[in-house]
């Protein structure tokens, strides 16, 4: 067996080394990857029986692993390799087993029925020498240790009492694949109810800026906890407009629209500002970052000055390089399914530990108070995929009393709640767009360039490499405490505040497609999960029947359930909400939300996932 090659750092490595069921290989890594084939013989039997065998050997195997698919390589005690009938250079290995040191290298395919599903892969290599193969492993931890993309520590939070109460055996599942890819966790099975939120908001920045993201192993409903945690205290940005101010200028028939407003950027409280239907403050707005409002556009605006800048508060929104996880173990997982096109707790490690990142849009939604005298306080939360009143709300709620059945309280819950058929009486509130504005592609964030027009493409899927989504860019190599995503907003000059009002059975705002398995193309199908916008949908009071056959389109494959004449769908960056008689609840992400009055705007990609996209 020839000796190693290629010691130095920056050098390809080769030497032959036994592949385990295949036999003797020529083995070579670079920058590229890890790859090998049959050592060349002189001997012509050997030559053409090897033609032959190479034949078996790439229909079996392959022959060459990228870095981008490896996660993890893995030295291993003295033991068998099993050999098969390959020509080497001292004559035929007929089928006989060897003792060896071995190492393994793990990574992954995707599924050739299901794309989007990735399968773990491992092949075993060995040597007789020790030596040869912790070189192997350390070579080829030492390539992917300069992914600046992989984490190197995560906080990951576990419910344990999650969809079928099995979060806990979810993540011994894959524990391992972090275990293996050398990546640091800190695990926190949670205790109670809010347990996540309570560690998220109060983790010091010192300790937050440790770990390059927090995965959740759990439902939408535990996914949300967490965000909001993390989000309650860091994501400062102006409230949108209240339902009463929008209302009050609708009905006065004004194009100005008085918006209150207070900022909170570093620690500095802002100013108030008349903002007109197009979106021009009569002044330069103080201590206002434009990149971070999606209702208000001031050129003149004044950014907070850098100098400025508090070491004990650190870590705010948007952040380039923490990203969050979702490993699914809930009842529904629509976040999961959305973004990374499978319901699979393995696929969900895989991607979290070879960094990958998708920048997914948020929802700001505010609770304003029920009346003048109210001493209540505006009550913020966000949502990452659905925000639903009415039917939707009911349903959720319902559900709560009884989560011992685990996923099929929704069935039950759902089925209930339409035999009761109610309706609210609600108005509604939103900002009109262009839809057939001209959308960036990936390589082009900014206005300027080509783009994909979505009055040509009505139902442009979102999916990997997604040509509408906000670009995924990599984080620095050193975290900057201070940079952000620019966040688009996609209102102008012809944006206008239309107004909705009557008896709704349910009033929806879908961030994301929401796919899950009762509604396998989404609420709505053509959403995107960065394109920074909601899509609104009104389902009008209607009978009985007809609201049975809107459910049934939305749980059909390929059918349409908006085309009907009882639902509205409005594609917007804001709207607001105001009840009157009779009251639902929100659901926002599966989490229940009281607001007679409530406000929501969009923020274009504020946080990233670790996800690369469903592969459709």
């Amino acid at each position: 067996m020839n000796p190693v090659s290629g010691h130095g750092e920056g050098e390809a490595l080769s030497c032959n080394l036994f592949f385990d069921r295949v036999g003797e290989v020529s083995a070579t890594l670079n920058s590229d990857g890890f790859s090998w084939k049959l050592p060349e013989s002189n001997n012509e039997l050997e030559v053409c029986l090897s033609s032959c065998l190479q034949v078996k050997l790439s229909s079996k195997f392959q022959k060459e692993i990228t870095f981008p698919e490896i996660y993890a390589a893995e030295l291993m005690n003295w033991g068998l390799i099993h050999n098969s009938m390959l020509p080497s250079a001292g004559g035929f290995l007929l089928g006989s087993n060897s003792e060896m040191f071995r190492f393994v290298v793990h990574w992954y395919k995707k599924s050739k029925t299901k794309p989007s599903l990735w399968v773990q892969m491992a092949y075993t290599f060995g040597h007789k020498d020790l030596g040869t193969c912790e070189t192997w492993v350390n070579r080829i931890h030492c390539y992917l240790n300069s992914d600046i993309q992989r984490p190197k520590g995560l906080l990951v939070f576990v419910h344990p009492t999650s969809g079928k109460r099995n979060g806990c055996r979810t993540w011994e599942s894959v524990a391992s694949i972090f275990g293996r890819a050398r990546v640091r966790t800190r695990l926190i099975v949670t205790q109670r109810a809010g347990h996540a939120f309570d560690v998220m908001k109060s983790i010091s920045d010192r300790e937050l800026i440790s770990y390059d993201g927090v995965v959740a192993v759990g439902g939408d409903g535990f996914f949300n906890e967490i965000l909001n945690g993390l989000l309650s205290s860091r994501h400062k940005a102006p409230y949108p407009p209240s339902p009463a101010e929008v209302l009050h200028s609708l009905d006065n028939g004004s194009n100005r629209c008085p918006v209150k407003r207070e900022f909170f950027i570093n620690g500095h409280t802002g100013d108030y500002a008349y903002v007109s239907e197009d979106h021009t403050p009569d002044h330069a707005l103080l201590h206002h970052n434009e990149d971070s409002d999606p209702l208000l556009h001031s050129s003149d605006a004044i950014r907070p000055n850098s100098v400025d800048f508090d070491r004990d508060n650190m870590f705010s929104f948007p952040n380039p390089w923490f990203r969050f996880g979702i490993i699914p173990s809930g009842s529904t997982d629509a976040i999961v399914i959305s973004t990374t096109g499978t319901r699979d707790p393995i696929t969900s490690a895989l991607q979290i530990v070879l960094g990958k990142r998708k920048c997914l849009d948020i929802a700001q939604v505010v609770r304003w108070k029920a009346s003048a005298s109210s001493k209540e306080e505006p009550s913020v939360h966000y949502a990452a995929s659905f925000a639903g009143y009415g039917f939707y709300g009911d349903v959720v709620k319902e559900s709560e009393k009884c989560r011992w059945m685990g996923p099929a309280r929704y069935d039950y819950a759902g089925t209930k709640v339409f035999m009761k058929n109610r309706s609210y009486q609600a108005e509604v509130a939103f900002l009109d767009v262009q839809e057939s504005r001209v959308f960036p592609g990936p390589n082009c964030i900014q206005d300027s360039g080509e783009g994909i027009n979505l009055s040509k493409n009505p139902k442009l899927i979102c999916q990997v490499n997604c040509p509408i989504c906000i670009d995924a860019r990599p984080p620095p190599q050193v975290p900057s405490i201070h940079s952000s995503f620019k966040l688009s907003s996609h209102h102008g000059e012809n944006s206008r505040w239309l107004r909705s009002k009557g008896r709704f059975i349910s009033v929806g705002a879908a961030i994301i497609s929401c796919r899950n398995e009762r509604a396998p193309d989404g609420v709505v199908v053509d959403a995107h999960l960065a394109d920074g916008f909601l899509h609104l949908i009104l389902i009008k009071d209607c009978p009985r029947p007809l609201y049975l056959w809107h459910l049934i389109h939305l749980a059909r494959k390929g059918a349409d359930p908006l085309d009907f004449d009882f639902v509205e769908h409005h594609k917007t960056t804001a709207f607001t909400f105001i009840s009157s008689g009779e009251e639902s609840v929100w659901n926002l992400d599966g989490e229940l939300f009281q607001a007679h009055q409530l406000s929501a705007q969009v923020f274009r990609g504020l946080i990233s996932l670790f996800a690369s996209g469903p592969d459709v």
